[in-house]
């Protein structure tokens, strides 16, 4: 007999998730089923029995899973089975990662395996908002050590009003769209996308997911106590040697210290810390330096540098490179960097380089977008690459990670609410970092925008981007907010919170912390501070370039959008594309028609107006109505005996009969010097409302011939008298019998 642990959580709007654990997935060290509506996911948890020799990080790894049976779908391509994870499922997975693995224990090292697979879905509540929540209860029942429990949820405010996991289609209408994840006591992860949105804003839309995150972690630790897990397992991961710890930090504290004021640059001050470690080394014998005391040096060594860096700042405001708190890096930027593309822009802020190019396409360049509840085409790509040597690394640039996809995927959010609605091109961006040192997606959002406007995308403002730290002990007791963050400050450091906007507001933000115990206060002081260093990066960036080009690049291809009725789409298309194609090949421009809201949109590009007026002419001729009276250029398609047939529209032929050719009378067509294939004008005389006939006519466009003046007329012969004339009579003409007066 089964009997599975459930615990409800009601949402307050009619709403229920429900928790249950002790049915499914049993052997796992923790399983949980939750359930919403119509919504079914199962997150299990497994973690190996010790940690690997010599570990001294948390091998944490989370997989998000949608299966296509959940939403009654045939998964696409040759094999129709789930394949590699979309960006989507991946996208999931950091959002989850993120807030967990600050939660393990420090010393804990063991790998840990967390799984969530969509079940079910009916393609409204929307499960992603649902899968932190289920790792959570998942560790929650399990042995497993984790500092949780923690939830996740997902806050959009429309109509000025905030709502907890909306669903798909109230979505649409928000104008604030973020995830927090957060304990009972302290917020540790916020992502999401807004338009242009306050400080304050966003602080309050935080506070009021927290309160619905308090209720589900206090359902977690009663789940928690039912199902008998609160006692977590031992276990000793790590050997320490206290007396070697107290070595390294007494001999090589100050040497540290010392360089972690002394404001080099990356390298050197890389290449000096690592020489202090090199020296302690050198020391010992071969014989005594093993495996296992190695990594003991590095990370009792590790140690010393973070409480260096830590306390320089807190103590003395100095950081790494020697700025204060508040600095930004040096920044420098052009645009028109390169010419092949349509739009190319390089952004240094100090230590760290963003090359951005912009590629217009058209319709036919959308990515098509086929996830398990997501099919859709999108017209604004951003694609973020970074490959190993910005860093000096030597080794091989392999396939796209999670950590480039994530990153990507911020600078898309920041980008995407200035491009203009309805604009007709296709927009892919790609920033390669060239050299990083700290925030490069930041970097890419300034270098995004600068080719943006380089090529000539009339973006509805330009957008900034910015890192910012924190170093904090005490539990915020005493803490630093640090503006334009190093990659040592984002490792060493308490948090990692990225900031983009406008000069009216916030459109991105992705804040990880690291620690237990961020106020609001500091989060509120965080904020102002972003927003002064975010301003300060934009006015640099207009100085490089103020507003968007007036006009594309020579070499960018042009596009054109009319609109046609519905019914002649089909007219458009032809028979298996027949005429598009056709038009295509005559034009040499790209055409791409769709019927959205009941008419027909097509777009024509091209690299030169001849092709698209040439392919313009062509589709306003297929879809317009002959209207009588109009003048139309045709084209002979035969000739006749009483005429010629003209194709004055696409697939519309009007009889011009020859009496319609000149003003002077025909006795034959060819008189007229007309041929078949001639192209001419004609006018729409009339329709014929029973049969639809068109009569045409070419001569009412030719000069009409003047008539003679009666002065210039041949004078006639002056009349006889009447009895000189000849009587008709005597020549058998006249009237017989008439009378004379």
């Amino acid at each position: 007999m089964i009997n599975p642990i459930v615990k409800k959580i009601d949402l307050g709007d009619g709403r229920v998730i429900t928790l249950e654990t002790g049915k499914l997935a049993k052997q796992a060290d923790g399983a949980v089923e939750l359930r919403m509506n119509n919504t079914m996911m199962l997150a299990t948890v497994c973690a190996a029995k010790e940690a690997a020799p010599c570990a001294d990080f948390m091998p944490l790894q989370v997989e998000y899973k949608e299966k296509y049976s959940s939403f009654g779908r045939f998964p696409g391509g040759f094999t129709k089975r789930e394949g590699r994870a979309s960006d989507y499922e991946i996208l999931t997975c950091r959002l989850v990662d993120r807030a967990l693995r600050p939660l393990f224990p420090d010393d804990y090292h063991a790998e840990v395996f967390v799984t969530i697979v969509l079940f079910s879905t009916d393609g409204e509540d929307i499960p992603d908002a649902l899968a932190g929540l289920a790792a959570s209860a998942a560790l929650a029942v399990s042995k497993i050590p984790f500092n949780g429990p923690l939830a996740e949820v997902r806050v959009a405010r429309i109509d000025g009003q905030f709502k907890i996991n909306p669903t798909f289609s109230e979505l649409g209408k928000a104008d604030m769209d973020i995830m927090v994840g957060a304990t009972i006591d302290n917020i540790m992860m916020v992502e999401g996308e807004m338009k242009e949105v306050s400080e304050a804003e966003l602080l309050d839309a935080i506070k009021f997911a927290h309160e619905t995150i308090k209720q589900m972690c206090q359902a977690q630790i009663e789940f928690m106590e039912e199902a008998g897990t609160t006692e977590k397992s031992e276990y000793s991961h790590e050997v320490n040697d206290e007396a070697l710890r107290e070595d390294i930090k007494a001999k090589l504290y100050d040497k540290v210290y010392a360089i972690a004021k002394s404001g080099q640059g990356k390298q050197e001050r890389s290449d000096a810390f690592k020489a202090i470690a090199d020296e302690y080394k050198a020391q010992f014998t071969e014989e005594e330096l093993t495996e296992e005391k190695v990594a003991l040096i590095e990370r009792y060594y590790h140690a010393v540098e973070k409480e260096a860096m830590r306390r320089c700042i807190l103590d003395e405001g100095i950081r790494l490179d020697g700025r204060k708190t508040t600095d930004i890096r040096p920044i420098w930027s052009e645009v028109d960097y390169i010419p092949g593309p349509h739009g190319a822009a390089v952004f240094t802020r100090g230590e760290t380089q963003a090359l951005a190019t912009v590629t217009l396409g058209t319709k036919l360049d959308e990515k098509l977008i086929d996830d398990v509840l997501n099919i859709e085409k999108e017209r604004f790509l951003l694609h973020y690459n970074f490959p190993p040597y910005a860093t000096g690394e030597a080794r091989p640039q392999r396939a796209v990670g999670r950590r480039e996809i994530g990153h990507g995927n911020l600078a898309h959010r920041a980008l995407e609410p200035v491009i203009p609605e309805n604009y007709p091109y296709c927009i892919r961006i790609v920033s390669d970092i060239l050299e990083s040192n700290g925030s490069s997606s930041m970097a890419t959002v300034c270098a995004g925008t600068l080719a943006l406007m380089d090529a000539g995308v009339p973006i509805k403002k330009p957008v900034s981007g910015i890192a910012m730290g924190l170093i904090s002990e005490n539990k915020g007791a005493n803490y630093a907010v640090l503006s334009d963050i190093l990659g040592d400050e984002d490792h060493l450091g308490d948090m990692d919170f990225k900031v983009t906007g406008t000069n009216e507001g916030i459109t991105a933000t992705q804040m990880d912390i690291k620690v237990d115990g961020l106020s609001y206060e500091i989060l509120e002081n965080a904020l102002a501070q972003a927003k002064q260093g975010r301003e300060y990066i934009l006015s640099k960036i207009l100085e490089t370039i103020s507003e968007p080009r007036e006009d594309l690049k020579p070499h960018a291809p042009r596009i054109e959008v009319i609109i046609i009725a519905k019914e002649f789409i089909g007219a458009v298309i032809g028979p298996g594309g027949k005429i598009i194609q056709a038009m295509q090949e005559e034009t040499g421009a790209t055409i791409s028609i769709e019927e959205i809201d009941g008419i027909g949109r097509v777009e024509i590009a091209a690299n030169n107006k001849a092709a698209i007026d040439a392919a313009m002419a062509k589709i306003k001729g297929i879809a317009s109505v002959p209207e009588v009276g109009e003048v139309y250029e045709g084209k002979i398609r035969s000739i006749m005996p009483y005429g010629a047939f003209v194709e004055f529209l696409p697939g519309k032929d009007g009889l011009l009969h020859i009496s319609e050719i000149d003003w002077k009378r025909l006795e034959t067509v060819e008189e007229s010097g007309l041929k078949e294939g001639d192209t001419i004008e004609v006018k729409l005389l009339d329709i014929d409302p029973k049969t639809g006939k068109f009569k045409l006519s070419r001569k009412v466009l030719l000069p009409r011939p003047e008539r003679t003046e009666r002065s210039e007329r041949p004078e006639r012969p002056e009349r006889t008298e009447r009895e000189d004339r000849p009587n008709r009579s005597e020549n058998g003409g006249g009237f017989k019998g008439r009378k004379t007066r």
